[in-house]
């Protein structure tokens, strides 16, 4: 065997000798490992670069939160919603602790947030019950419309008058009657009032004819509603603040969604799930 021959020999080192081992097992200290993540922020970008942990609750938590409440606010606002009724100016077809369903495209379509109409393709008619802003004050309100622009209102000893015509008064259906507590029964006259084809129940503070439950006569002005609630003594309404715009008008209460009774611990009124109000 020659000298080279020799050398060459020397160089090789067999398989599984321990120099080969930690040979093979030595890394490249120049090399950066990409896939280790940092270890103060868990995430990385493609370069390698830690990102901020105010960018990851960003991405994963604020933003799409933000966009869900942002979708959900926003179709309460131009589509659909349901209100509490803190009050009973519209008793008995409203009751305390109820929650109604609001349909605010009845009429029209708005614009998130604002009374800008986008479309138009009705307007209230006789006898619906309508969620509005308060010319006043701007609070929301429940309120019946009674008349329609052109229209002459008057009130007399309590009893409607629509273009010179006297509304009918009937007698209410006792189960309506009843949803009242009987204490408060004794101090109220309740009635069916219609006009035409509809009709609603309604209640006053015995008796029945008074000379304070009076207004008018009036006329209501084109683009406007008279409005009032069907507890007719004891309702803030058109006779008060005169009647309301259009553009106040914000949808039509189709339903009672649910009913909760405050005088009792706030125990469900069962009944009144899902009933269409009149």
């Amino acid at each position: 065997m020659d000298e080279s021959t020799r050398e060459t020999a020397s160089q090789q080192v067999p398989e599984g000798h321990p120099e080969a081992t930690s040979t093979a097992a030595a890394p490249d200290a120049a090399t950066p490992d990409a896939a280790t993540p940092d270890a103060a922020s868990g995430a990385k970008t493609k370069a390698g670069a830690p990102i901020p942990q105010a960018r990851v609750l960003w991405q994963e938590w604020i933003r799409p939160l933000f966009i869900i409440a942002l979708v959900m606010f926003s179709f309460r606002s131009a589509v659909a919603d349901w209100n509490d009724v803190p009050t009973g100016s519209m008793k008995p077809t409203i009751l305390e602790g109820d929650r109604i369903f609001i349909n605010k495209v009845a009429y029209d379509l708005k614009f998130p947030f604002t009374t800008w109409r986008l479309a138009e393709w009705a307007d209230p008619s006789w006898g619906d019950i309508v969620v509005l802003l308060s010319p006043t004050d701007g609070k929301r309100l429940v309120k019946r419309v009674v008349g329609l622009p052109g229209d002459i209102i008057e009130v007399r000893n309590n009893r409607l008058f629509l273009n010179g015509r006297a509304a009918s008064y009937l007698p209410l259906d006792d189960k309506i009657v009843n949803q009242i507590d009987r204490d408060v029964q004794a101090h109220f006259r309740f009635a069916t009032e219609k006009v035409d084809e509809r009709e609603h129940p309604i209640m006053v503070t015995h008796p029945f004819l008074s000379r304070s439950g009076s207004h008018g006569p009036e006329r209501v002005p084109e683009g406007q509603y008279f409005v009032m609630g069907d507890h007719r003594s004891n309702s803030r309404d058109s006779r008060w603040f005169g009647p309301v715009d259009r553009e106040l008008i914000l949808g039509k209460a189709t339903a009672v969604a649910l009913s909760v009774d405050p005088e009792r611990y706030y125990r469900p009124r069962w009944q009144r799930f899902f009933s269409p109000l009149p």
